[in-house]
């Protein structure tokens, strides 16, 4: 009898165990995928996994492989099990391997400097950065009065209304720090949050990046070296950011229970999809961070009920995922990562 009752729990084990993966994975995963140029983390976890972003919880971190995170084109994602466990691991091809740049050492010989040994290609980014790098490194969200109080271009060395690149111009204002390349910046859009009502940011758009020629007291002579759109009279001058720019990203659910709503399409659009940005009314301190993923919903539709003779409202229906690329105090930006049909403003957002 108690060699069944074993029997049966080792069975139950088994079966539990079985649902735990059935329910990690899909169900027509690849057991092994070499990666190709192109591909990003985010591609070849939704190819094993019900839910890509969950692919930490799986990945062997191989103590034998330098930065087991990164992964190379070449390499072989192979899947397998671990007492009963589903884990990803990665085996290095030809082009992750790093190759030594000096020769062994030589006690009889003293070479300096050395080179560091270093990848032959670059690894593969989680994310598709292509749909974003504009955002990551020029996008900013401000506080009130920001752009309004900070310096403005005064006048060009001729008479133009509008300047190019390679074009001197003078700004005047209160100056910050002793930068020496400031953004250009015009106001955009004012956010506010869809229920309460609150302000959370306004939108500061970069037209264009300058540096200082010379400085007398709070006018600058400055020279345009790179425009998005037309600098024009008025616009405003912020300091460039001194923050790290993220280029390696982590999925994860965030820390704490989030619930919030797409407030604003990216470029005017009514509508978007994969691989596109939205602004989304939480940020940091709503514990947001960087690499957070957060699940799409659209309201559910409103219907008669013919039996009660009313209306009721549908439950929310998931539709699809995001993931936070960057964060301000009140607002993120996010990258739709996974959808099934178009995203528009409203759509509530929520722990995956």
């Amino acid at each position: 009898m108690r060699k069944i009752l074993i029997a049966i729990a080792l069975s139950f084990m088994l079966v539990q165990g079985s649902f735990a993966a059935d329910n990690l994975l899909k169900a027509d995963h690849p057991d092994r995928y070499v990666v190709k140029k192109g591909d990003t983390l985010w591609d070849i976890s939704s190819m094993f996994l019900a839910d890509a972003w969950r692919w930490p919880e799986i990945w062997d971190v191989n103590p034998n492989i330098d930065n087991p995170h990164l992964i190379y084109p070449g390499d072989e994602i192979a899947l397998r099990y671990v007492d009963g466990k589903p884990q990803l691991s990665v085996s290095r091809g030809d082009e992750g391997r790093t190759i030594r740049l000096t020769p062994e050492p030589n006690p009889d010989i003293k070479l300096s400097p050395l080179i560091r040994a270093e990848p032959l290609t670059s690894s593969i980014p989680a994310i598709p950065l292509g749909a974003i790098a504009g955002l990551l490194t020029t996008g900013r969200i401000v506080g009130p009065n920001v752009l309004e109080n900070a310096p403005h271009v005064l006048a060009g060395e001729s008479e133009r209304l509008v300047f190019g690149p390679g074009d001197e111009f003078y700004a005047r204002g209160q100056w910050e720090g002793g930068t020496s390349v400031y953004g250009i910046f015009r106001s955009g859009e004012v956010y506010q949050d869809p229920v309460t009502r609150e302000i959370l940011g306004y939108e500061a758009k970069e037209v264009g990046v300058a540096s200082v020629l010379r400085r007398a007291d709070d006018l600058y002579t400055m020279r345009l070296t790179s425009i998005k759109q037309d600098v024009r009279i008025g616009d405003r001058l912020l300091a460039t950011e001194e923050r790290r720019v993220e280029s390696v990203f982590y999925p994860t659910s965030p820390d704490r229970e989030v619930n919030g709503v797409v407030m604003d399409l990216m470029d005017g659009a009514t509508m978007i999809g994969k691989n596109e940005v939205v602004a989304i009314n939480r940020g940091e301190i709503n514990g947001l961070d960087v690499g957070d993923v957060l699940a799409i919903y659209k309201a559910g539709k409103i219907v008669r009920d013919a039996v009660r003779r009313d209306q009721v409202r549908l439950p929310a229906e998931r539709i699809g995922l995001l993931m936070v690329f960057r964060t301000f105090e009140k607002m993120a930006y996010g990258l739709v990562l996974q959808t099934d049909e178009p995203i528009r403003v409203g759509y509530q957002l929520q722990n995956p």
